[in-house]
């Protein structure tokens, strides 16, 4: 098990439906995360990342301006941020979508529509999971998947 907990880590959030952002922002809250900045669309995201350097960054995947997997890519180049956990979320469902978002780098990817408790669940159990290098997948989680223990480690891909 690992030795990290939600306890003051950071985040920064993007995603450009406003009731995403408002359900994104209750389930940080509910994970015990301190929320750092939300932003309405991929080149706002990028911009908050590189400015506060969180701990994750909880991504849209179809944002306008950059893509959540192109905010995801420039994470992983990044000296400064690569070892930031990137979640992403998306409503496309197919294995391709899903293999697409851990090739740009992602840590873990869940499907839309989601309820914030299952979301606070994912994120606190990728949190405490074994840490893995950064950018290699560490879950890949339908919305109604059941959860793991905390102390248990997230299937991989």
């Amino acid at each position: 098990m690992s030795d990290r907990t939600a306890a003051g880590m950071t985040v920064v959030i993007a995603d450009d439906d406003p009731d995403i952002l408002v359900l994104t922002t209750l389930a940080v809250k509910r994970a015990g995360l301190e929320l750092l900045a939300s932003a309405p669309d991929g080149t706002a995201a990028l911009a908050a990342i590189r400015e506060h350097r969180p701990d994750i960054a909880l991504l849209d995947v179809s944002m306008p301006g950059l893509t959540g997997l192109e905010v995801t890519r420039a994470i992983r180049e990044s000296e400064e941020l690569a070892a930031s956990t990137v979640f992403l979320l998306s409503a496309a469902v197919d294995q391709t979508a899903v293999d697409a978002g851990f090739a740009a780098g992602a840590d873990a990817y869940m499907t839309k529509p989601f309820s914030p408790r299952t979301l606070a669940a994912q994120i606190v159990a990728l949190i405490e999971a074994p840490a893995g290098v950064p950018g290699e997948p560490q879950a890949a989680l339908p919305a109604g998947a059941p959860l793991p223990p905390p102390s248990a480690p997230l299937p991989r891909p």
